[in-house]
């Protein structure tokens, strides 16, 4: 990665952690506040995630571990509550460079994508229904909860984005590191005994 586009990736990664931005926004973001043109080549999400790991062991070695545990555990909370809608956890949390700031992902695959909204509606949850661009770039309905993190003290955002049955098939190949995407409820459940 040349000097610039590192430069652009480690301002982004500062804003990811300790504001609490998505990648897309980090990078727009970090472009203005560094004065560089409109039109400056912005690295690749993964460059912008090495960052965030670096500036996680730098800044945040001591509080982030504590958090990712308390963001990944609500997570699975969620997710056994939707078990019928074969969740996986996606994002941040699931890839391990989360803090407090960050919101949780959980991918649903439903037979029936109107039945996981039933489902929330017959168990008194309130959430926000939206359109968002989803992991082949077509646009998915996401369901947006606010959920209390009783270890962190705080309301953390949770999307459940809503696919049909049959993209789970191309939604669990590698990625451009080799790293599974998304973990389901067994992957989450491993992961959780690992770090206690």
């Amino acid at each position: 990665m040349d000097t610039g586009k590192r430069e652009i990736a480690a301002a982004a990664a500062r804003l990811v952690v300790e504001e609490g931005l998505e990648y897309g926004a980090a990078k727009r973001r970090a472009l203005r506040d560094l004065g560089l043109p409109v039109r400056t080549a912005l690295p690749g999400n993964d460059e912008v995630e090495a960052e965030v790991r670096d500036h996680i062991r730098l800044f945040c070695a001591d509080t982030q571990p504590g958090e990712l545990l308390a963001l990944r555990r609500l997570a699975l909370q969620w997710m056994e509550r939707l078990a019928e809608f074969r969740p996986h956890l996606g994002g941040a949390v699931w890839h391990g460079t989360a803090t407090h700031l960050s919101d949780i992902y959980i991918q649903l695959f439903c037979d029936d994508p109107k039945s996981c909204e039933i489902a929330l509606i017959d168990h008194h949850v309130d959430y926000e229904p939206r359109q968002v661009t989803g992991f082949h770039g077509e646009r998915v309905e996401a369901l947006s909860i606010h959920a209390l993190c009783r270890e962190l003290g705080i309301e953390v955002g949770v999307h459940l984005l809503v696919y049909d049955l049959d993209d789970l098939r191309g939604a669990l190949r590698p990625d451009s590191q080799g790293r599974t995407p998304r973990g389901d409820l067994a992957a989450v459940r491993r992961l959780l005994e690992q770090e206690e």
